[in-house]
């Protein structure tokens, strides 16, 4: 008895034991997150008691009080004025933790990043229930698939291709839903038995300021990252994240799926209800005709609509990086040319916003209430059906803040039609070129125009699915919306490069005089270089506020570029600056950007900085920024015979063949995140 007893006792104890760890580690888990990992990119350091830091203090805290109520578990927030010294950030947490886990997994995230990134501008810290990060740049609704932290368990799976394949199906199956998630929430799980001891455990999850399409990408990448052949592994970034495991480590009943409510049965008849149907039978007897004859009706009906929309059903052709052709349906982007004509009051001159070599812009008012604006291609327009094809590809794909929205377009008989979203404020240079409106570009609305310009050409660049090479960036082609955030337009000039492709040639020299690199100009060669040449007559233009030909007028062959290297030569850089931006707080940064601008207009393009370096150069203070040399130059040649005609070239200023008339042996080393 006494034997039975202390056996009893002991197993009482054992189980309380148990239950008193499991109780203590499970508290720990709600105290202290489980830290993953941190990012600090050591490129711009911030001092103490700046305004930056304040900056970034309110942020935190705007987030971390953000934190204790957010259903969603997420947030972002920013604070500042000028944007070298504004500071964004956000956190996401688990899409299953509750409210006080993420609570305090921000409270604790808050206290952990300033600790291990101690005065960085820029850092990250992951944890299992959130992630945290800030950054003295606008990075939201950014997809940013860089920089990675990536796990993967020790344990080896025993079985590993069939394991494979489960984990790669089961992965595309949750970035498909988590990408279009209506919940709120985008994130998806997903549990399958591998054997009958053995079940897969898989999350997906976005920042919820991620497009679908954005969302789905930064997941797809995140997979190609996971190790197929382990029991475990993770792979975050900025934006996403994955993870898998042969254990449950989410609460699964938190992120499921409502299920639809079982179909309800009909109920038997009663017996009036027999009486009622007898003496309704002639009723039923008609109704079994009329739905018949109806259904045929309708039948035909839509077979003919159908028939009518094939006949008008649009294709794009591209080449892929396989080389291979690629069949792309962009039918549901397109529009009726009735509906155009209608919401422009059939192109009516008091809806015409401008025109160009390519056509009129008309803007227009679709049955929804939209605002769009309509870009009429003229028959004698150089861009044909290849480049308008290849705007509609291009524009349709592309998806960011600092790019102009395609929302759909319409090629019926000689019409050719894009419609984007509405911008209200017209282009950059109805404002930048005109001697009263010029006024109203102070230095801080032109920094944030010229930072939104280099994000948008980054994304291009680099961070789209596609490498995208624009070809045609000025002033005009700068459109900015009612907070005068730029977005680049026209993209009929432009190219998609592979993935693993630096440059390309061609015979058809297209774009405008004044912004062409001279490797494009004299032999037709093009990279992301030439736009970065581009760029940098485009930012010389923001900071002197006159175009690249102002004083070729005055004295024959000098142009903006020659006169601002002349003035940098002889150590008077402000007086190529436009008066009205320089003060005692502007003068540095504007400075700063005049360096970077002649960086970007070097004759060689290998020693051009990329976009991802000048972006780095105009958010950092603390970078040395290597001394310009001898940028290149071009004069109106004065023999039209010299070189190849310039076919489909559409310029403001010359349509004949330019010449570059100096060289130079700079280096530039890459600048690059650590």
């Amino acid at each position: 008895m006494n034997s039975c007893f202390a056996i009893f006792l002991s197993l009482s104890l054992s189980l309380s034991l148990s239950f008193f760890f499991v109780f203590v580690q499970n508290f720990s888990a709600e105290a202290a997150p489980t830290y993953i990992g941190h990012f600090c990119p050591h490129i711009s350091l911030f001092t103490p008691n700046s305004t930056y830091e304040s900056n970034l203090n309110t942020v935190l805290s705007s987030l971390s009080s953000n934190a204790t109520n957010s259903i969603n578990g997420f947030a972002n927030a920013t604070a500042g004025q000028n944007p070298p010294d504004q500071a964004h950030g956000l956190f996401l947490c688990r899409g299953d933790v509750s409210t006080s886990t993420c609570s305090d997994c921000m409270a604790t995230g808050k206290q952990d990043i300033l600790r291990r990134c101690r005065n960085q501008r820029v850092a990250v810290i992951w944890y299992d229930e959130c992630m945290l990060r800030y950054d003295n740049r606008s990075f939201f609704s950014l997809m940013e698939t860089k920089p990675t932290i990536t796990w993967a368990n020790s344990s080896n799976i025993t079985n590993p291709t069939r394991f494979a394949q489960v984990l790669g199906q089961t992965m595309d199956k949750i970035a498909a839903r988590a990408s279009n998630s209506g919940s709120g929430k985008k994130i998806a799980v997903e549990e399958v038995n591998l054997t009958g001891l053995q079940t897969l455990y898989t999350l997906a999850q976005c920042t919820l300021d991620m497009t679908t399409f954005d969302c789905n990408w930064c997941l797809r990448v995140m997979i190609s990252n996971l190790r197929q052949d382990k029991q475990g592994g993770r792979s975050f970034s900025l934006t996403c994240g994955v993870r898998f495991e042969l254990f449950p480590f989410y609460n699964a009943s938190a992120v499921a799926v409502p299920t639809p409510p079982p179909p309800q049965l009909p109920r038997p008849p009663s017996p009036g209800t027999r009486l009622k149907r007898k003496s309704n039978k002639s009723t039923i007897i008609t109704i079994a005709i009329t739905i018949p004859v109806g259904g045929v009706m309708v039948f035909l009906f839509l077979t003919c609509y159908l028939l009518r929309r094939k006949g008008k059903k649009t294709y794009v052709i591209f080449k892929g990086k396989s080389g291979a052709n690629e069949l792309t349906t962009v039918e549901s982007l397109q529009f009726d040319l009735t509906t155009i004509k209608v919401a422009t009051n059939d192109f009516s001159p008091k809806n015409k916003l401008g025109e160009g070599g390519f056509g009129e812009v008309f803007q227009g008012r679709l049955p929804n209430g939209q605002e769009i604006a309509v870009k009429r291609l003229s028959q004698s327009s150089r861009q044909g059906d290849e480049e308008f094809k290849n705007e509609v590809l291009l524009v349709a794909k592309l998806q960011h803040k600092n790019l102009v929205r395609l929302l759909g377009f319409c090629l019926e008989g000689d019409e050719k039609l894009l419609a984007y979203e509405f911008v209200p404020n017209k282009s950059l240079d109805y404002f930048l070129f005109d001697p009263q409106k010029s006024n109203q570009l102070i230095w801080p609305l032109r920094y944030k125009i010229v930072y939104g310009i280099a994000r948008g050409m980054l994304y291009l660049h680099q961070d789209s699915r596609l490498r995208i090479i624009h070809r045609d960036l000025k002033c005009s082609n700068i459109l900015l919306d009612n907070e005068m955030n730029p977005k680049i337009s026209d993209f009929g000039m432009a190219r998609i490069f592979g993935v693993d492709q630096t440059q390309a040639s061609t015979n058809k020299i297209v774009g405008t005089f004044g912004y062409m690199s001279p490797e494009y100009a004299m032999h037709g060669r093009y990279s992301v270089k030439s736009d970065v040449y581009s760029f940098g007559v485009l930012l010389l233009e923001i900071i002197c506020g006159k175009k690249n030909g102002f004083y070729h007028q005055f004295d024959g062959g000098e142009y903006l570029a020659r006169y601002a290297w002349n003035q940098w030569k002889d150590g008077t850089p402000l007086k190529v600056v436009d008066p009205a931006i320089v003060d005692s707080n502007s003068k540095d940064q504007v400075l700063q950007c005049l360096h970077i601008c002649l960086l970007c207009i070097q004759e060689d393009p290998a020693i051009r900085p990329t976009m991802a370096t000048v972006v780095l150069m105009l958010t950092s203070n603390s970078i040395t920024l290597p001394s310009p040399r001898h940028p290149a130059f071009f004069v109106q040649s004065r023999l039209r015979g010299v070189g190849i005609p310039m076919k489909g070239l559409e310029s403001d200023q010359s349509t004949h063949r330019t010449k570059p008339l100096s060289t130079n042996n700079l280096s530039i080393t890459e600048l690059y995140p650590r």
